[in-house]
């Protein structure tokens, strides 16, 4: 059901402008430190991992960072994989789940994979909370040639000499009651179009790639992250937001045409997690173990089927 669209900037049924975009930004106060609580724990792992700084997101008055860990012994010989957390920067157990997921986790894996992580891809949109970088850009539909994000492209720029070398590419998610109540109502109005209400599920999912799904490598990620917290059931349809279900808790997406951040490598593995923080039945604490569990889970099947 298409309804009128009521949010607060921008006219019905039409496309924003820079003055309407200039308004939305202007409207996003910040609600946390990306220095206080990313770069500190970046910092903190970096006598474990290689710091990387990779671009700088100018964004005035305020400048942005960007950084990446990577395994101190790189080996050529060695698969790698790829982690990325916040590229919508208000899903929050994307970012930290990536940290701690270096912090507990990535010691059973040395020696065994070269580890390349980008805990924070959108660090403007972390400190307000928002899916959209500051010009009301989604990077996670912008990774492709001549990106408008420059969030997607810096992080385009980082992967590109070892392309090849990627058997993995997990890419940390959330799905939020405030998709329905405050970011697609926002993209309905962004794009002069009617809203279309939907629904949010409970629990944990995954997003294959429609072209590459892996469904024995989703499966097994599944299973991992059953131990820790729920798993979204399909709705009355069959669906998690509107895409069959072709597993318990994997739907698939062609990431790549779409221009999501899980389609940016060549990886034989990849997918995207969806955590759902907003579920009474999770903690913050569970979401951040969820996504470790999934991590975890995605690099020893990919170390048990490289070919």
């Amino acid at each position: 059901m298409r309804t009128a669209n009521s949010y607060p900037i921008g006219q019905q049924g039409q496309v924003w402008t820079a003055a309407e975009r200039a308004q939305w930004r202007a409207a996003q106060g910040v609600k946390r430190s990306y220095a206080a609580d990313v770069l500190r724990c970046a910092e903190q792992l970096s006598h474990e991992f290689a710091l990387i700084a990779y671009g700088e997101l100018d964004y005035a008055p305020d400048l942005y960072p960007l950084f990446a860990l990577r395994s101190k012994d790189w080996r050529d010989e060695l698969p790698s994989v790829l982690v990325t957390g916040g590229v919508h920067g208000y899903e929050t157990s994307g970012v930290h789940g990536a940290l701690q997921f270096l912090d507990q986790a990535a010691a059973e894996f040395e020696g065994r994979v070269n580890l390349l992580v980008a805990p924070c891809v959108s660090p403007w949109a972390y400190e307000r909370i928002q899916r959209w970088n500051a010009l009301a850009v989604d990077p996670n539909r912008s990774f492709r040639e001549g990106s408008p994000a420059e969030e997607s492209a810096a992080l385009m720029r980082l992967i590109a000499p070892w392309q090849a070398q990627f058997l993995l590419h997990i890419d940390l998610h959330e799905t939020t009651d405030s998709d329905e109540s405050e970011f697609r109502p926002a993209l309905a109005a962004r794009d002069g179009k009617d809203f279309e209400p939907g629904e949010i599920p409970d629990g944990f999912y995954l997003v294959g790639d429609s072209e590459n799904p892996q469904l024995d490598f989703q499966r097994a990620v599944i299973k991992e992250v059953a131990k820790v917290t729920h798993i979204a059931p399909a709705d009355a349809r069959g669906e998690i937001i509107g895409s069959p279900v072709v597993a318990p808790g994997v739907i698939l997406y062609p990431l790549t045409s779409l221009g999501l951040c899980g389609g940016v490598t060549a990886a034989r593995y990849s997918t995207t997690t969806e955590v759902y923080p907003d579920s009474p039945r999770a903690t913050p604490a569970q979401c951040n173990a969820a996504q470790v569990a999934a991590v975890s889970a995605a690099i020893r099947y990919a170390l048990a089927h490289p070919d």
